[in-house]
This record gives C-alpha cells, structure tokens and sequence, in this order.
C-alpha cells in the first residue's frame, strides 16, 4: 500500500553535488569578506558567473525608488538555478549577507543592499513567457508589461493578465511577486497573490523547492522542510486589500505559495513563476466622472457597493482635494476648484459599447449623487483618452516637482482599513494634515477604499510632516486597518509594522526568518531584521 504524503511536508532539491559542496567549504574555510577579491576571481574561474566588485557598476544597483542610501562590496548577476544556488552556498559559508534586486521599484528600500552582496535577477532564466492553457509561464526577470503584452500576442488577445500597477513597465515579475504588487483592479483580483499558480524558489540555504498552488498546505500552521518544522505566524492580518508583511495563518492553515508571495524576498529567491490568466473582455468603456464634493463621490462608492458593481469594474479611481492643482489640462474637464473626479474603466464582454455607455450612464444619472449628463465623459476616442492619460499622469509628476522646488521629501501614505470605517479615517486624515498647515493633495484606488494623502512640506516642515504621518498610522491602526496596502514594508516601514502588529507579531516573524535563514543573510533588514 503506498502512501500519501501529507501536504505540509515538503522536501527541497539539492541543486550542487557532493564533489561542489566540498570543493566551496573547502574553499571558503577560515576566509572571511575580507578576502573578497580572492573568493571573487576563485568563482569566476570555477563558474564564469557575472561577478563583479567594480563600485561604479554597483552604483546604480544601490537605490530603489525609495531613494533610501545602499552600500554594497560586490553584485552578481546569475543566469540559471545552478548559478544561483553556488553563490547562495558560498555566501552562506562565508556568512556574507546578500540582497536580491529585481526591477527596484519599490517605494520602501527592499531592494537597498545593507551591506554583502547584491543578486540581480535580470538575467535570471531568461526565456519568452509562454502561455499554455489557463497560465502563462515567466521568468522572474521579465518585466511585467513585456509577459502581458506577450499573453495578449499569444491568445490573439483572447485572455490576458489583469494586474496592472503604475510601474508594470519598469517593474519585473519577479519583484511584484515578492511585494504582492497590485493595480487599478478593484478587489481581491486586483492583487499579484491571486494570480499565482506556482513557484521555483532557491532558499537561503541554496536549496531549490518548487510549489504549485495547493500542493504545501501548513498543518496547524506548520510546514516540515526537509525535516524541520517551521511555523507560520499567526498573528491577525485584517482581511483587507493588504502588503504589510507576510500571510500569517490567523484564520489557519495557509498555501506555501502565498507565504512566499508578499514576503518582500524574506524567505527566498524566486527563479521561475507560473501564473494565471483569464479571458480578456471584448472592450473597455472608459469614464471620468466629475462630481461637485467628496461627500457625493464617497456617496457613489456606497451606491455602486449597494448595486454589486465595484467588483465588475477594472478601474475605479479618484482625484479629490488639491489634484486639480496639479492637473495638466485640467480646464478640459473641471468648471469648478472645489469638483472631484472619478475615473471607472468597464469591461465590455457581450453588449455593445452604446449599450454599455447607455446602461452606466442610467446608473450614474439615478445615484442621487448629483451626476449630470454634461459631467460624464466617455474616453473611447483616442484624442479623449490620451488627453485625460497625460492629464492623470501629470498629478504625480507636479507634486514631485514641486517637492523638490521647496527643498522637501513627499510623504504619500498608503493606509487602508476596513469599508465601515473609511469615512472616519478620511475625515480624521483631513483634519490631522490640515492642522499641521502642510500641503497635501489626495487621489487613489476608491474602489478598495484605498486612498493616497501626498503631502508636499517645505524643507523646515519635514519634522512636522512626518509626526503628521506617524499620527495617520496611529489612526489607521485604531480602526483596524493597515499602513501599507500596495506598497510593502521594506525598509522604510518597520517601525509602522510594529505599530499595526505590535512586538510578538516581530518575534513570530523573527522566528521563521531565522528557521529559514539561520544566519540571517538574506535580504537583511526588511521589515524586521
């Protein structure tokens, strides 16, 4: 009679015979990184892996979009699992730390290097994404618009990949992986985790795992990895729209799959992924919607709920206090100062556009939000389309300028908390900013209830500013919520994970980053270490 495995134990691969794993310790014996120039030469001899110690190469590895200062003694660039798993092996044997570095846009310093080495994926299994079936399959160092665009060239652009951030054309697969990355798609469908159908993964130990959604499921929060017994954290995550720390099994057992996806590289280096796709709409209508105040445009958030239409929509986005100001081309579609917008992208699967527009534009005339026909523009039109992208687009870009004419660091928040409590958290952010006298502007996701304060100091504001910020994560905090909805922890944001989860939330994090990576090497210093 055979027997069946259980779910939770997982057994990894030994990527490096017996004769290699000698020949390194051997080696690496009593060297430390002050032998670095020595171990270097050795592994480009014995490898020819892309390897250097050149500090003006590393330069541009050493920030992300963060802007947070990096410093590292080498970077490498490996071009398959075998590569990978010898440098992890020797930077394990000489206790040298190592970063991982993907695409490097995220806002919060995961990808900065404290120190050790940097391991870039951008040449990391290289290969055209491929489609077959229902997923596509991707190496980690695509970028995420090449695999999207290549899923719509594949199917005849019958399916395609749905998630859709700001920076999916800079940003690699591999980085939205680890970060949960999301974009303008309302609800649970807007988020990388998702979409994840499997993983090959390269522990710190240099050992090689691959999972597949559903195959490494936790048994009273507990995996087995190759005998040892690991626990999940179990902390309680709020269930909402979330990228601040890894899953916990606070409602029980979970996937491995999804503890490795939004744990920020804590846990591994991902070397291939499978995700996957779905049947692409026919079209899309596009709306912007011009409303007299944020009361009615929260107003059309609570009525769209009530109709069961947010989770249909593939965009429902808000410009609201101070966006006109940054606005390029804004007399194109504002009358008034005090005028919000809202931008809703539907999807078109049977009806015809004309039916579509005429079915959205009833609802939006019938929610008592006080819409008039004159203050809903279809962007159908490439003419129309384009002049709102580059009027969206421009939001940002002023505010950045703007922050570097007066000398300051913007401050953009990315709280959430749950729908009920929304409103209070809007109300009590307002208020919070506008007592400290500072500039800000808000936009955002409305759709998840997900909104960015951008605050604009003046160089002798910045103290100001960030207690301001420190008093919003309090807030969002109390009402249940979250400090990071898209955009990670890192480096940026322990203190504000602490905030929300407090000192055992730490500890339990702490104790499976150290099950996984006994000498704490790997990505050191993102969200807790």
């Amino acid at each position: 009679m055979i027997t069946k495995k259980s779910k939770y134990i997982i057994d990894t691969q030994e990527l490096l015979n017996e004769d290699i794993l000698k020949k390194i310790k051997a080696f690496c014996f009593q060297k430390t990184d002050s032998d670095i120039k020595s171990i270097s030469n050795w592994i480009l001899e014995n490898w020819r892996i892309d390897l250097t110690l050149d500090q003006d190469i590393i330069l541009g590895y050493l920030k992300d979009w963060s802007n947070i200062e990096g410093y590292a003694i080498g970077m490498c660039r490996p071009k398959n699992n075998f590569e990978s798993s010898i440098l992890i092996q020797i930077f394990n044997e000489l206790k040298i730390p190592f970063t991982i570095s993907a695409g490097r846009t995220n806002l919060t310093g995961s990808a900065t290097p404290n120190g050790g080495f940097i391991i870039s994926t951008e040449k990391l299994n290289r290969s055209k994404p491929t489609v077959k079936n229902n997923h596509v399959l991707c190496s980690p160092s695509s970028l995420l618009e090449d695999m999207r665009q290549e899923v719509l060239n594949e199917t005849n652009s019958e399916m395609y990949y749905p998630v859709d951030p700001t920076s999916r054309k800079e940003a690699t697969i591999g980085g939205t992986i680890s970060c949960n990355a999301s974009g303008f798609v309302p609800g649970k469908k807007g988020a990388t985790r998702h979409w994840v159908r499997g993983l090959d993964i390269i522990l710190p130990n240099g050992k090689f795992l691959s999972c597949k959604r559903g195959e490494y499921i936790s048994k009273n929060n507990f995996f087995q990895i190759d005998g040892n017994k690991i626990k999940i954290p179990e902390y309680n995550r709020p269930k909402i729209k979330n990228a601040s720390g890894p899953y916990t099994g606070c409602d029980g057992d979970i996937d491995f799959v999804d503890l490795i996806v939004g744990s920020e590289g804590m846990f591994g280096l991902i070397t291939n992924c499978s995700l996957f796709i779905e049947s692409r709409p026919r079209s899309f209508l596009d709306l912007f919607i011009i409303l007299d105040s944020e009361k009615n445009a929260f107003s059309l958030f609570h009525f769209l709920n009530t109709q069961n239409k947010i989770e249909t929509l593939n965009a429902f986005e808000y410009f609201g206090y101070n966006c006109q100001k940054y606005m390029n081309n804004k007399q194109y579609f504002f009358n008034k100062n005090s005028e919000v917008g809202v931008y809703l992208q539907i999807p078109i699967m049977e009806q015809s556009e004309d039916q579509k527009c005429s079915e959205w534009s009833s609802l939006l005339l019938n929610s008592n939000c006080n819409i008039h026909g004159d203050n809903i523009y279809v962007l159908n039109d490439k003419k129309s389309w384009d002049l709102f992208f580059n009027s969206r687009h421009s939001i940002p870009e002023n505010a950045l300028k703007e922050s570097k004419k007066l000398g300051g660091v913007s401050i953009i928040t990315d709280i959430i908390v749950p729908k009920e409590n929304f409103a209070q958290l809007i109300e009590g952010t307002h208020r919070l900013i506008k007592n400290s006298k500072i500039e800000y502007l808000l936009f955002g996701h409305l759709g998840d209830c997900h909104l960015h304060f951008h605050m604009i100091p003046e160089k002798r504001e910045e103290i100001t500013a960030k207690k301001t910020y420190d008093q919003i994560v309090d807030l969002s905090s109390s009402l249940g919520g979250v400090y990071s909805a898209e955009h990670g922890t890192g480096r940026r944001k322990k203190n504000d994970f602490i905030k929300c989860y407090g000192y055992e939330a730490v500890r339990q994090l702490y104790n499976i980053k150290k099950s996984l990576d006994p000498n704490e090497l790997l990505n050191s210093g993102n969200i807790i270490t």
